[in-house]
């Protein structure tokens, strides 16, 4: 598809070192770092590898339905991350076993529901 769009609107350019290079530093200047991984595979690797770079990240959620028993990156829980560095040891990481497009919405809800009274009040004072 990125072929056939260059024709229409060409200068396109796509820098997959310089896109990692920006994730690496953003992780590694941040003060504190969260991974809401849903899925798996090439973008939790990479995410998760940004957070390798400081020395883990504080928080982590995995919302996927890979098993551990067929070796997936999806199916890695987040203690392996821990061993890896990738997350903190002092962190307390979650992995859901469920469909990411159904269980994600509902995470957000529960947290803006939890939170209404604080986010309402802030919007009063503007």
């Amino acid at each position: 598809m990125i072929y056939f769009h260059s024709y229409k609107n060409p200068g396109l350019q796509l820098d997959i070192v310089e896109d990692i290079r920006g994730m690496n530093s953003q992780a590694v200047f941040a003060r504190r770092t969260g991974m809401i991984i849903l899925g798996g595979g090439l973008v939790k690797h990479h995410i998760a590898n940004a957070n390798l770079m400081r020395n883990g990240a504080d928080f982590a959620v995995f919302v996927n339905t890979g098993q551990e028993f067929d070796g997936s990156d999806s199916g890695a829980r987040p203690d392996e991350a821990v061993s890896w560095g990738k997350i903190r040891l002092d962190a307390k990481p979650v992995k859901v076993y469920a469909d990411a497009t159904l269980v994600f919405p509902l995470l957000v809800a529960e947290t803006f529901a939890r939170h209404a009274d604080r986010l309402t009040a802030a919007g009063k004072k503007d």
